[in-house]
């Protein structure tokens, strides 16, 4: 064969160390191996300086590189072979003995190879291997291959072989020798080729890192080492992948995010050059490529020790505005990482708040929702990684409009409570830092949605005040909560309280119905009471179902209803409550179901009617908590509240609790307790002490007599000389508890009766009290000796004389501790006339009628029933109130309300329009809760018509308000009573509109029928009602409201019936009521579903030869109560057209040089409500009651403007001209002086009478309208005269500088008269979920209607919220 000729040959030259024989072919593999051994030992004992055994053994040396050698099968023998080369390299170096590349090549290979032996550290071989790899590091061998043309495949067969066989069993040796042999190769050459790098980088890709982190580490470490000399090669691959976009350079581009990550954790200096190029990718147009780089970019910013953001303020700044990213999923992205930011990098929290801020109102609900994750998760590892801005956001999200936005806010403000304030994780400062979580949470209580009720209760129950407590510990936590309450706070958790028992109550009555027989009768109750019950549960559609099975169950089951009653048993305690709630689920169970919604539901009403927290235990630890308090052992002021404080609201708290758990109170101790407490000084102590016996001591008399004689001689006390509170409660106690009431009754009544003195009225007004409540309780026993005393004293002593001079202070109102005992008195005296007749229920005397005269007197007189002068305004003020109040209170009982005139009720109503702000707000609150507890007929609705006319923007909220809370009161209650629908002519809310269109009619503001502002204002006064009625076309009730109307105005007005202005002005107002309706509804025209019924009180019976087709507006009136202003020329007729919504401005965007000025001419037509001070009156203080004007000035400013300071501009100036020069430049000062009128009209403050506005402009006397009501007041004029007035530009130039102006208003009114264009930036969140209507429906004002608590006033002054407002309103209609 060629080759063993050509190997005999070779060998013919060979010259083999001492004892080593010729090493061929023909041997055994086994000797081959024993011979190159022993040829190994020599070359490793040789070294470098031994030229004559260099010289000797180079044959020898070529010879091993033959192909016998390198292809032999025999892996012992390559192996040995290799080191043999290994060592030749090393003693030959620099240069070495092989001069072909091939040759070179091949042995390298070779070499490489046998590398791959090192995987296997068991091998007995082993040593061998790493012999091999350290004298391949050590001597660099493979840097001769620098001069082959084809090195870079040997480099990268080298170093694929290497972080192929690296593994956890090699020591720290082998990876140092690989490190060596490897970082010289790449430090050393001239680059590092792509495949070189591949072959580095594709260790770093997560899914080869998790399959070898040896590799992975190995990796890292070499690129650590060689960081400079590979910098640039990183740097020119993603630069080519990332911004030229050549994917094909390596199969790792579509791993490159993931390398970026790998490389900045290993050294950011690996990516100097490369993240400007994601700068770069961050703006790219493909939102899937933003995406990619925004989470890259998140991991490295939010690493726990980088430095990315600070030391590349470009990049950071570039990354934050991704938060505002078009793409949904980068916008989420960016929130998602906010969390980690804040937690690693408390310092970037001041540049993300900004961002999160704007995120927290995203249309998206999913990233609402995580914002307030990302906030929560940073405050519960550490409460100071969130600012106070931060902590804002979540509680604006807890008005949001989506539930799970709402929800995941509450929990999380509920998890920061518990774990700093509860448990005081991070002291007190990280406790007062969140003090305000508790009201807030509270607060929530007041929205409209079961949903978010139902989890306050459970957070309540879980977080605030954690039932798996033990009792004393659970009742100091309720006790010290319910001291650091806000007011609204403690409303919202008493009636938390109160709904549970109302709930537990439907319960017990359910319970009840299903121990009678089964009846008609029955059945009808029973679901009236299951409709009720799921009314009280999440999800009521899908609840009445579960409740029905539910009740079909318990129907079945009699163990499972005795369960359910002694869960509702006044004396269950809270352990067995748990041991109910437990048994009644476990049998509603069915283990073959994995999710069940029935027995979900079911829970949720055991929940809520379950006595979690208060038993008889729970009261005694209250008790004995109060008493520590009231001993001064307490832990009060660690608790942050005074021991007053602690008093005072822990006897609040029992007083609410003795109405929802009674029975809990009765022991002997928790009485002595409260006797202790009769004895206090605070008079809010002992009258909290007396209502609590008046709610629990039924039982004194028969089961603690000690008790009884001890409390007889207390009640008596207070009741003749207590404070009129505790009076009231004292009498009212010894009604309740005490059998024979009569007799003690009588021995309070008669020494009162005969001690009334009214020259000393100081000690008239708690005996006044007593006997008022007296009479209320026994009018059998009391109301003939009360009428004497009424007769005698009350009326002619009392009210029909004043023996003292009032205060001349100049106001219209003041404080309680400022008014006069004589005042106090003759209210208590007015209150007292109502109680006696409540009590006697009859007018066999015609008492009734005589008081309502009476009451009437003392409206007609404005409070002042003598006329002698001597009363002060705010006396009177206080006195109209009571009148007011007293003749509503009287139209509480049928038999009083059928004898009230309609002219006493026309005076009753005015009151409302008073011109002291405290009596309008007042009498208002007491109108809507007797209206809202349907105790009221309904023609007193009506009255709320009126107050559009208040001046005042919040009491005019607050109205619309009590309507919205008083006409769904009503619906509801037509819909869950079937017998309500024989009396819907007083229930239903649409009869109201004949009483309000009689109540306008007799308006003392109504003179002129034809004058356009008088119409303006009964359009106004129409429109605030009917906009509230007219929101849903339920029943075609829109047809129904134009078709009573219609009716109307063939019938009479009863009052006056053969006075023809009389009836005119009521034609005119039914006139504009139906051009309202027909204006703002299209199916009006619609045939009525049913012929209206008029009240025939204040309508005379239609008489069918009187047919009254007149029309009684004109058609200038019609246009100008269309448009808000007179019929434009032609000229503009094609541009100005009418809105579509009459009356309401469209939002239009504000350009900045439309800000600059309020004076265009361009101004759209306004409503009067938009001119009565919708952006202006914020805000009534004692102010506005001031009864003497002080100077008001009048500033004009260059252009003729004038500017006042009344606080609005109204929007009955518009058309008229101003007085003074129009191009005067100097500001001038002048006084506006109102002019004296000689008798003030009673009902509601005249309109020219500026000085009970506190004062007013000439230029808004002449602009104002009749029947406005009184003026915003100025503040108190005590500074100086000459002190700068807050001025406000009107809407509209003169009539003058129209004519200049023309040209700009034909292009301004053209750019009206195109749709409104938002743009899409503004779109985006003015059209969002994140600005929601629940934020401004949530506003103190419009919760205060239905008792709710203030929210945050800062939401509502927001300038987004309200454009927002406006906007959706012109959307909307």
């Amino acid at each position: 064969m060629e080759f063993a000729q050509h190997q005999r040959a070779a060998d013919a030259k060979v010259t083999y160390p001492p004892g080593v024989k010729e090493i061929t072919d023909k041997i055994s593999n086994d000797e081959v191996v024993k011979r190159l051994k022993m040829v190994v030992k020599t070359f490793m004992d040789m070294d470098q300086d031994s030229e004559d055994e260099k010289q000797q053994y180079l044959a020898l040396a070529l010879h091993l590189a033959s192909e016998f050698f390198l292809r032999n099968p025999n892996k012992d023998v390559r192996l040995l072979v290799a080191c043999c080369l290994a060592d030749i390299f090393r003693i030959y170096a620099p240069e070495a003995p092989y001069t072909s590349h091939d040759k070179l090549k091949d042995i390298f290979l070779f070499i490489t190879r046998q590398l791959k032996g090192l995987e296997d550290t068991k091998s007995p071989q082993f040593n061998r291997y790493f012999y091999l790899l350290e004298n391949l590091a050590w001597v660099k061998s493979y840097n001769i291959c620098f001069e082959l043309e084809d090195c870079n495949e040997i480099f990268i067969q080298l170093f694929k072989t290497l972080f192929s066989v690296i593994n956890a069993s090699h020591n720290q040796k082998v990876h140092m020798h690989m490190l060596d042999l490897m970082s010289s190769i790449i430090t050393e050459g001239d680059g590092v080729t792509q495949e070189l790098l591949d072959t580095i980088l594709i260790n770093l890709i997560p899914a080869h890192k998790n399959l070898n982190k040896q590799a992975y580490d190995l990796a890292k470490i070499l690129l650590k080492r060689t960081v400079q000399t590979i910098e640039t090669c990183i740097a020119n691959f993603f630069n080519q992948v990332l911004v030229l976009g050549k994917s094909s350079v390596s199969d790792l581009s579509e791993h490159v995010f993931d390398l970026i990550q790998e490389l900045f954790a290993i050294d950011p200096h690996l990516l100097v050059s490369v993240m400007p190029q994601l700068e770069f990718k961050l703006k790219s147009n493909d939102g899937e490529e933003r995406l990619a780089v925004v989470r890259l970019l998140a991991k490295l910013f939010g690493a726990r020790d980088s430095e990315l953001a600070s030391n590349n303020r470009p990049l950071w700044q570039c990354f934050l505005g991704r938060f505002n990213d078009i793409h949904v999923p980068v916008r989420l992205e960016c929130v998602k990482f906010a969390s980690h930011c804040l937690m690693n990098h408390p310092d970037l929290a001041k540049d993300l708040t900004d961002y999160l801020k704007v995120r927290s109102h995203d249309p998206e609900e999913a990233i609402r929702h995580d914002v307030i994750v990302t906030i929560i998760n940073a405050g519960k590892k550490d409460l100071n990684l969130v600012n106070d801005q931060l902590l804002g956001f979540v509680r604006e999200r807890t008005l949001d409009k989506r539930w799970r936005v709402r929800k995941e806010a509450m929990m999380g403000l509920a998890q920061l409570y518990k774990k700093y304030c509860l448990h005081h994780e991070a002291g007190k400062e990280s406790a007062q830092k969140i003090s305000w979580i508790k009201d807030k949470l509270l607060h929530i209580y007041y929205q409209n949605s079961i949903d978010d009720k139902l989890l306050v209760e459970k957070i309540f129950a879980q977080f605030m005040v954690p039932h798996s407590l033990e009792t004393e510990e659970k009742m100091k936590c309720l006790y010290y909560l319910y001291a650091c309450l806000d007011p609204n706070a403690v409303k919202a958790l008493n009636e938390m309280w109160k709904c549970q028992n109302m709930l537990r109550s439907h319960v017990r009555e359910l319970l009840d119905l299903h121990k009678q027989p089964t009846t008609e009768a029955n059945s009808t109750a029973m679901f009236g009471k299951l409709m009720t019950i799921a009314k009280n549960l999440p999800d009521p559609g899908k609840a009445q179902d579960f409740v029905k099975k539910f009740n079909q169950v318990l129907g079945e089951d009699e163990k499972l209803r005795a369960q359910l009653e002694m869960l509702i048993s006044p004396t269950c305690s809270c352990k067995q409550a748990e041991v109910c709630v437990r048994e009644i689920s476990r049998k509603l169970t069915f283990p073959k179901q994995p999710t069940n919604p029935f027995l979900e539901m079911v829970k949720f009403l055991l929940e809520r009617i379950a006595p979690v927290h208060i038993d008889s235990e729970a009261i005694s630890a209250l008790v004995k908590l109060l008493n520590k308090s009231i001993e001064g052992t307490a832990d009060d002021e660690d608790e942050g509240v005074t021991p007053d404080t602690a008093i005072r609201s822990g006897l609040e708290l029992l007083k609410v609790l003795s109405f929802t758990h009674p029975t809990s109170f009765h022991s002997a101790e928790t009485y002595e307790s409260l006797l202790q407490c009769l004895k206090m000084e605070d008079d809010k102590v002992a009258e909290a002490a007396i209502q609590i016996f008046r709610n629990t001591g039924q039982k004194i008399e028969a089961e603690l007599p000690h008790i009884r004689s001890t409390l007889i001689p207390v009640l008596h006390q207070k009741a003749k000389r207590g404070t009129p509170h505790q009076a009231k409660q004292a009498v009212h106690c010894i009604h309740a508890i005490f059998h024979n009431k009569e007799v003690q009754l009588a021995q309070i009544f008669e020494p009162l009766s005969r001690s009334l003195n009214a020259d000393v009225p100081e000690q008239l007004i708690t005996p006044l009290v007593s006997l008022g409540h007296i009479s209320l309780l026994a009018p059998d026993q009391f109301a003939s000796p009360m009428k004497s005393i009424v007769a005698n004293f009350i009326v002619k002593d009392l009210l029909m004389n004043d023996r003292s001079i009032g205060n001349r202070n100049g106001k219209l109102w003041t404080p309680d501790d400022e008014v006069s005992p004589e005042v106090l008195a003759k209210v208590q005296a007015i209150k007292l006339l109502v109680r006696w007749l409540l009590g006697m229920k009859n007018n066999q005397s015609k008492s009734a009628n005589s008081t309502l005269r009476l009451l009437s007197a003392m409206l007609v007189s404005e409070g002042d029933l003598t006329e002698q002068k001597k009363i002060s305004k705010s006396d009177m003020s206080r006195l109209r109130l009571a009148a007011g109040s007293a003749i509503m209170k009287l139209a509480q009982e049928p038999c009083y309300h059928d004898i009230i005139t309609p002219e006493q009720f026309q005076l009753c109503a005015l009151v409302i329009n008073d011109e002291c702000y405290q009596v309008r707000q007042m009498f208002a609150q007491k109108l809507h809760l007797a209206l809202a507890k349907l105790l009221l007929p309904l023609e007193y609705m009506a009255v709320f018509a009126l107050c559009a006319k208040d001046p005042v923007k919040e009491r005019r909220a607050h109205a619309r308000q009590c309507l919205l809370k008083n006409i769904s009161v009503r619906r509801e209650y037509i819909k869950q009573n079937p017998m309500a629908h024989e009396k819907l002519v007083s229930l239903l809310p649409e009869y109201v509109v004949p009483y309000m269109i009689h109540l306008l009619a007799h308006d003392p503001d109504f003179t002129k029928p034809q004058d356009s502002e008088q119409l303006r204002d009964i359009k106004e006064c129409l429109w605030f009602m009917l906009e509230v009625l007219m929101t849903k076309n339920e029943n075609n009730s829109h047809a129904f409201l134009r078709k009573m109307v219609e009716n109307i105005k063939q019938t009479k007005d009863a009052q006056a019936p053969d006075d023809p202005k009389v009836n005119e002005k009521l034609y005119v107002v039914c006139d504009v009521a139906l051009l309202v309706i027909a204006n703002k509804s299209t199916a009006c025209h619609l045939e009525s579903p049913k012929d209206p019924v008029l009240p025939t009180k204040f309508f005379t019976p239609p008489d069918k030869d009187f047919v009254n087709n007149k029309e009684y507006l004109s058609s200038e009136a019609r246009t100008t109560l269309l448009t808000g202003k007179p019929k434009p020329t032609p000229v503009l007729g094609t541009v100005n057209k009418p809105l579509s919504v009459t009356g309401r401005r469209p939002y239009t965007k504000t350009t900045p040089s439309d800000v600059g000025s309020n004076i265009s001419g361009t101004s759209q037509p306004s409503s009067p409500a938009d001119s009565k001070g919708r952006d202006g009156g914020a805000g009534a203080g004692a102010s506005e009651n001031e009864e003497n004007p002080g100077i008001v000035l009048a500033v004009k400013t260059d252009g003729g403007k004038k500017d006042t300071d009344a606080g609005q501009a109204s929007g009955d100036q518009r058309g008229k001209k101003r007085e003074g020069s129009e191009n005067n430049a100097t500001p001038t000062v002048t006084p506006a002086t109102p002019t004296p009128l000689n008798k003030p009209r009673r009902g509601r403050p005249p309109k020219s009478l500026a000085s009970s506005a506190g004062g007013v402009t000439s230029a808004e006397k002449e602009g104002s309208g009749v029947g406005r009501g009184r003026k915003r007041a100025l503040p108190p004029q005590d500074t100086s005269p000459a002190a700068e007035p807050v001025t406000k530009t009107p809407k509209q130039q003169k009539d003058t500088d129209s004519k200049r102006a023309t040209p700009q208003r034909q292009v301004d009114l053209q750019s009206l008269a195109a749709p409104s264009r938002v743009p899409s930036r503004r779109r985006c969140i003015l059209g969002s979920d994140g600005d929601t209507e629940r934020e401004i429906e949530s506003s103190p004002e419009c919760l205060a209607a239905s008792g709710a608590g203030r929210e945050e006033q800062g939401l509502l002054g927001a300038d987004t919220i309200q454009v927002k407002r406006k906007w959706t309103q012109r959307h909307r209609r």
